[in-house]
């Protein structure tokens, strides 16, 4: 059994009894060179740390088994901690977290927000861009592990300027300090290390606010004409019917427009887009940082063998190919039972290849017609888009 301890800025002092007897029982300490300093001696061996942490972890546990080992953590070890990764790597069941108080609530009783109604944000070993889809007006955000400048410039260049920052640092200690200012005006970086960045959003002139509902604006994608447009991506990805921690393939990427759209609908929503070209492809990474979403997973060849070794998905979304020879057979094959694979085709070839699957498994085929308001001299008429056609269906049995 793993003991992982919560503790605050302010050391032992305010440590549970609980938490106490757990770490005077322990025969091994582990933690950061910060966290260990901040328990009193004792016979207990110390284990500072390794950087990088994450591979050295399973290694570290193995050492150490069958000793009482207590893990130091800052805060609640559950709230993007140490205890949630040794859950993932241990299993529940070998693993006892005592909380302390998280950064979080005590951020939020400084500031008076409501803890349910603000948006968080770690950085800790996650790619900046992430902060590109919690910025929207009127909303409240932690951030967690930011150097406070580079939040402010990236806040600002978002459009953001005016939003009031911020900077809580050392809480809970008797060091305890906070600055504010807007992200606009933010200058230097005088804040300790230990922070937590609140920024309440405030659009400025420059704010091109985007909503997370399916069907952003097509100017909102870097593309070369390849993008499935707004109405079309709108009803495919209704059809796709994304789901908090679901996994989608996007075949046929393009602009990357269908699997950008399905990760922001939900921060633990993953896809995966597979993109031929090599320009395209690095067009789809830019519009994945640009709009929030930096894990998106690009993977660069021609599916249907391109799909080889991916992680199964929860929905397929083909926008292009369904003509390719065992194209649809492969990511219907992929699918586990409740997976949807919605196609979209343009040509009378893909129509037909479609409407063959249909009348054998079902599902549901429909043809959608956009038409476009555009000047005809002096007056505005009706331009037509090629109409598209959209096949989706649920896999009920098992593969």
């Amino acid at each position: 059994m793993i003991t992982v301890v919560g503790i605050g800025a302010d050391g032992w002092d305010s440590l549970s009894a609980e938490a106490r007897r757990a770490l005077e029982a322990a025969e091994v300490l582990m933690g950061s060179a910060r966290q260990l300093d901040l328990v009193p001696a004792s016979p207990a061996e110390r284990v500072t740390w390794p950087s990088p942490l994450l591979p050295a972890l399973p290694g570290l546990m193995e050492r150490y088994a069958g000793r009482a080992v207590c893990v130091l953590a800052s805060g609640d070890p559950m709230f993007y901690g140490i205890g949630s990764t040794l859950v993932r790597l241990l299993g529940a069941a070998r693993v006892r977290v005592i909380p302390h108080l998280s950064s979080l609530s005590l951020a939020c009783a400084r500031l008076g927000w409501p803890v349910e109604q603000v948006d968080v944000v770690s950085l800790v070993g996650r790619p900046a861009a992430v902060l590109n889809a919690a910025i929207l007006p009127g909303r409240r955000v932690l951030v967690l592990g930011g150097v406070p400048s580079f939040v402010a410039g990236m806040v600002t260049g978002l459009g953001y300027g005016p939003s009031p920052m911020t900077v809580l640092s050392d809480l809970g200690a008797a060091s305890e300090s906070v600055q504010a200012a807007t992200a606009g005006t933010w200058a230097g970086d005088s804040a300790p290390a230990l922070t937590v960045i609140a920024v309440e959003c405030v659009a400025g002139p420059g704010a091109e606010p985007l909503p997370r509902v399916p069907g952003l604006p097509d100017a909102a994608f870097e593309h070369d004409g390849q993008l499935t447009k707004r109405e079309v991506r709108a009803v495919s990805l209704a059809r796709l019917a994304p789901l908090p921690g679901e996994l989608l393939w996007d075949v046929g990427a393009g602009a990357g427009s269908i699997a950008i759209e399905w990760m922001r609908s939900h921060p633990s929503n993953t896809a995966v887009a597979i993109e031929s070209r090599a320009d395209r492809a690095a067009a789809v990474r830019r519009n994945a940082e640009r709009l929030g979403v930096p894990t998106l997973r690009v993977v660069g060849g021609r599916a249907p063998a391109a799909l080889e070794g991916l992680p199964t998905p929860d929905a397929v979304f083909v926008g292009g190919g369904a003509t390719v020879p065992g194209m649809l057979e492969t990511c219907w094959a992929a699918l586990r039972p409740g997976g949807r694979l919605v196609v979209n085709a343009v040509t009378v070839e893909s129509e037909s290849v479609l409407a063959g699957w249909y009348a054998r498994l079902g599902g549901d085929l429909v043809r959608l017609a956009v038409q476009r308001a555009s000047p005809v001299g002096g007056f505005t008429g009706w331009r037509a888009a090629m109409p598209v056609t959209v096949w989706s269906i649920t896999r009920e049995d098992e593969p």
